[in-house]
């Protein structure tokens, strides 16, 4: 234990001077990246588990909590190591702490002095035929029943006898073991600290190595400055500049869309001129073909004068329908729309497109100089942390611990080597022990079975057979062994009790419960001048609370031994990796950024487009009569069911020209449907569409290019006056993330060294090791189980040796027999 604390307090110079600094909460970074510092595997188990004899343990330890269930006697331990103990003054304390182990210890003494005195005079007294020594039995009635009882009685305690033989026998073999375990676990534990020292510079490395990898990291971003600050520029525009040069886009296509309706009205409306003129002119000509046909004679003649009157009457029907000149021509508004497409609107709004696409080249472009200096910078970032590292001086400190882990490996090999053949010395007289128990206790049950076997309830106390007689002798052979070593086996069992229970109570239950620490760690205890001795020791000043207890406690968690030691009051490492004064450096030449845009979304030709279409007299239109006239028929009756209807009245007349003629002039009233109306039908519904799509974009089209050109100055407005706090703070941003990888790596690097580098879990390992495994698992446990064993059996050979005496008298011989006349 004590090289192991000596080990503990040398760590230090793997710092060489100390560091500083709280835990920050996370050691992930920006983006992507996530820092793992390597952890080492170590061999050696944490907490040591007896196996299935536990349980055994666990049952002495019960005892020893029963005998001795006082609380550590701090002030006495403290006094002890003070040298200020005095038994006169302070005897009563420990007369109080030790009460259970000292009446149990003058009880084992009771039985010491006793045992010897009553087997003389019980042998004495045998001699002279007394005390059962006459090989007479009486003859009772109850004499069955008594030899019962003993017989069972005997076979209880034997039983009992037999299991603490057993666990003397279980802690004797795990004796025999325990210099193997030893030597096994040692290894284990020199293997482990080899690794932790092994481990540190690979550690070391590995925190430069991210270095790098955060540096890489910053520079793809320093690269992608475009994308990254230029793209978070653009997306702070956007909102407000997209939709107006989309809205101006869209208004392109109106135009374009306003144009075609325009021509096709223009179109339509010229085709329904001609159309009608010359459709009036063939209704014309129809009329006067049937009117010269109806003059024939044959309409005088009674029937056929009702069907010419009928057809005369329905020739008025033969007449246009549409009244053109009600619609005024759309030329005057085409010019306008033609004077106003003669501007490349389309082309101004991809300029304004591209002005503000080009943000991020721009930022590319004006932010070279500063990229590169920034660059500079970080790369002497990762010299400072380099210079850093190197002012441990951790390669003279490894190699001499190395040389100390070595010779402490060899002194306690050599040391094995005389404790194995102490152990076999140990190991062979707890099997003598054991096996003089196991003797005795083997003559007490040969004598039960030949007893119980070989007894006859006819036969009378002279003629009992060679069996019983054979049985009663083994139990007395059994009795005599009792009495010849019972009381020496009683004095080995007071020797252990005492050293076991003390140990067990005053070392490994206050090391396990941590007391042992809170003494240590008493101000001034181990050092009258110095109110903590680790840090008395460490640093030379006392005033720093450094406790065993924290320290053990810190290096069980697998902590840092900078931090464990509080090594920053040597070598404040936040001093050394100052991220202000780093990150600082790089905010200062992102302050020297100027970044110029001028982005101008629509010039002024652009402007006075949208103005002059707005301007463009479409909303002028009489939408109301061209909609009317378009939905009228060209015609005032449908050309083909009156020429079906006057071909059905001719075929009522009689044959002849009459009938001949008006059939030909129905023919001629389908070929004018055929050949004009139904074109003119066509242009009447063209015309009635493009005037449709002229109505709707007419409607609201003042407003809404109003309110284009008010988006357009409030979008330009929001460039000109907000560009320059928007290029800021997007460059804060930026500046942020790029500061933030080294800050989060600083930080990480400061946390590893503090918290995870130079781990001293292997430390408090061993530390249990020694103690809690090698002196209390190995050792105190055992002895502590031997005792309780073979004075379970001790102790009971007291009731054994009374029943098998009073048992004897029924299995032996007898000399002699009461008589009784009939």
């Amino acid at each position: 234990m004590a090289r192991t604390l000596s080990f503990l307090l040398l760590l230090p110079g793997l710092c060489g001077n100390s560091i500083s600094g709280g835990q920050p909460s996370s050691t992930n970074t920006p983006g992507d990246l996530n820092y793992e510092l390597p952890t080492a595997n170590y061999e050696t188990q944490d907490s040591y588990k007896a196996g299935p004899i536990g349980i055994l343990f666990q049952m002495v330890h019960i005892f020893l909590h029963t005998v001795q269930p006082n609380a550590f006697p701090e002030d006495i331990f403290r006094k002890v190591i003070q040298k200020m103990f005095e038994p006169s003054v302070d005897f009563d304390k420990v007369l109080n702490y030790e009460i259970g182990i000292i009446i149990c210890a003058l009880l084992g003494l009771l039985f010491v002095i006793l045992m010897p005195l009553v087997g003389y005079f019980f042998c004495v007294c045998r001699c002279c035929n007394k005390c059962g020594g006459k090989m007479h039995q009486r003859q009772k009635e109850n004499g069955p029943f008594q030899r019962k009882c003993f017989a069972i009685s005997l076979l209880v305690i034997c039983i009992i006898i037999s299991f603490g033989i057993f666990c003397g026998f279980v802690a004797n073999h795990s004796v025999r073991t325990r210099i193997k375990r030893t030597r096994i676990l040692a290894n284990s534990n020199f293997k482990d600290l080899r690794t932790l020292l092994n481990q540190t510079p690979e550690q070391i490395q590995f925190i430069l190595a991210q270095y790098n990898t955060t540096k890489d990291k910053a520079f793809s971003d320093l690269n992608s400055i475009n994308s990254l600050l230029g793209g978070g520029i653009h997306e702070r525009l956007r909102p407000s500049v997209i939709p107006v040069l989309d809205e101006i886009k869209s208004m392109v296509t109106v135009i374009k869309e306003t144009k075609k309706a325009l021509e096709s009205t223009k179109g339509s409306l010229q085709s329904l001129r001609d159309g009608t003129a010359q459709l009036s002119s063939n209704l014309t000509d129809v009329k006067a073909s049937i009117q010269r046909s109806l003059s024939d004679p044959t309409c005088s003649v009674h029937p056929a004068s009702e069907t010419c009157n009928s057809i005369r009457t329905s020739l008025s029907q033969l007449e246009g329908n549409l009244d053109l000149s009600q619609l005024p021509p759309v030329d005057r508004e085409l010019n306008n729309v033609n004077n106003v497409l003669r501007t490349d609107l389309d082309g101004l709004v991809q300029k304004g497109y591209q002005s503000f696409n080009d943000i991020p080249k721009r930022v590319q472009h004006q932010t070279k100089n500063i990229v590169a200096d920034v660059k500079s910078i970080l790369n002497s970032i990762g010299s400072s942390v380099d210079d850093v590292t190197q002012q441990i001086p951790i390669e003279s400190t490894l190699s001499k611990f190395a040389v100390h882990i070595n010779n402490t490996e060899s002194r306690i090999h050599r040391s094995l080597h005389t404790l194995e053949e102490y152990d076999s010395y140990w190991w062979l007289g707890g099997l003598v022990i054991c096996s003089l128990l196991t003797l005795i206790v083997i003559f007490y049950y040969l004598g039960l079975l030949c007893g119980v076997c070989g007894y006859d309830r006819q036969a009378t106390p002279t003629r009992r057979g060679c069996i019983s007689h054979t049985g009663g002798v083994f139990l007395m052979v059994g009795v005599g062994l009792s009495f010849l070593f019972c009381w020496i086996l009683m004095i080995i069992v007071i020797v252990t009790f005492v050293i076991g229970t003390n140990v067990e109570k005053l070392i490994c239950e206050s090391y396990a419960n941590r007391k042992l620490f809170q003494v240590l760690d008493t101000p001034y205890l181990l050092n009258e001048n110095w109110q903590y001795y680790l840090s008395g020791i460490i640093f030379n000043k006392s005033d720093i609370r450094l406790t065993f207890g924290q320290v053990y406690s810190d290096c069980k968690n697998n902590r840092g031994v900078y931090a464990t030691l509080h090594l920053e009051n040597r070598f404040n490492i936040s001093k050394h990796l100052n991220i202000n004064e780093h990150t600082e450096s790089i905010s200062n030449e992102f302050e020297n950024l100027n970044i110029n845009f001028n982005i101008v979304l629509l010039d002024t030709a652009g402007r006075t487009n949208l103005e002059d279409f707005a301007a463009c007299g479409i909303d002028k239109i009489n939408y109301a009569t061209y909609l009317s006239q378009t939905g009228k028929h060209p015609v005032k009756v449908n050309l083909l069911s009156f020429a079906y209807d006057l071909e059905t009245k001719a075929n009522h007349l009689p044959p002849g020209n009459l009938r001949q003629s008006l059939k030909r002039d129905a023919e001629t009233i389908k070929m004018i449907h055929r050949l004009q109306i139904i074109p003119m039908e066509q242009s009447l519904g063209t015309l009635r569409q493009s005037i449709k799509t002229l109505q709707h974009i007419s409607n609201g089209l003042m407003d809404r290019i109003a309110k284009i050109l008010t988006s357009l100055d409030s979008a330009q407005n929001f460039i000109t006056n907000n560009i320059t706090s928007v290029i800021n703070d997007e460059t804060k941003k930026y500046v942020k993330t790029i500061v933030g990888y080294f800050e989060q790596y600083l930080l990480w690097a400061e946390f590893s060294i503090r918290e995870k580098m130079v781990s001293c879990k292997p430390v408090a390992t061993a530390l249990d090791s020694a103690v809690n495994v090698l002196l209390c698992g190995y050792v105190v446990s055992p002895l502590n189980l031997f005792w309780f064993g073979i004075g379970k059996a001790t102790v009971f050979l007291l009731p054994a040796l009374i029943f098998a005496v009073k048992l004897a008298k029924y299995y032996r011989r007898m000399d002699s027999e009461d008589v009784y006349d009939e």
